[in-house]
């Protein structure tokens, strides 16, 4: 395949991804400095992965969230949010605030899944140390065992106000 033609293939086909559903309405009390690009550190504080799952699929090709102004980044010094998932485990409860801490202000920590939210399955086992806002305070909350792609990128949408 020449150059040319695959150049012509690809202006033919277009951009293949969902339709930008409607605009959702921003976080209460999202700081003005949060608006546009906002880049997120993901923590797995002690899920299944199924989250894990539906994030990968929520920056795909087919969702592709960052064309929203979400952009997940390695290092929480780089991060203006928080994303977690799963319980908080013991063994992860120090990483979790140190990341946490590590995150520059303004912050904001979004609790991913029903674990995140209320511990869903693991409630009361014996190496979960609570939800994510019995640890930290938590400025939004996304439901779902596991939650949907669109919803993921709704709460993306309303932390960067896009």
């Amino acid at each position: 395949m020449t150059l040319r033609r695959a150049l012509r293939l690809i202006r033919s086909t277009g951009r293949i991804a969902e339709p930008a559903p409607p605009k959702p309405d921003p976080i209460p009390d999202r700081p003005n400095e949060l608006a546009g690009t906002v880049q997120i550190r993901h923590v797995d504080a002690g899920s299944c992965n199924g989250c894990e799952i539906e994030i990968a699929q929520s920056f795909g090709p087919v969702y592709d969230a960052e064309r929203y102004g979400a952009r997940l980044v390695a290092s929480p010094r780089h991060a203006d949010a928080i994303l977690v998932t799963g319980a908080v485990t013991r063994n992860m409860l120090e990483p979790l605030l140190r990341t946490i801490d590590a995150t520059p202000r303004p912050r904001v920590v979004i609790a991913l899944g029903d674990c995140a939210r209320n511990c869903g399955v693991f409630a009361e086992a014996y190496g979960v140390v609570g939800s994510v806002s019995d640890v930290t305070d938590v400025a939004l909350t996304v439901p779902g065992c596991p939650p949907e792609p669109e919803d993921i990128i709704r709460a993306l949408r309303s932390v960067t106000g896009t």
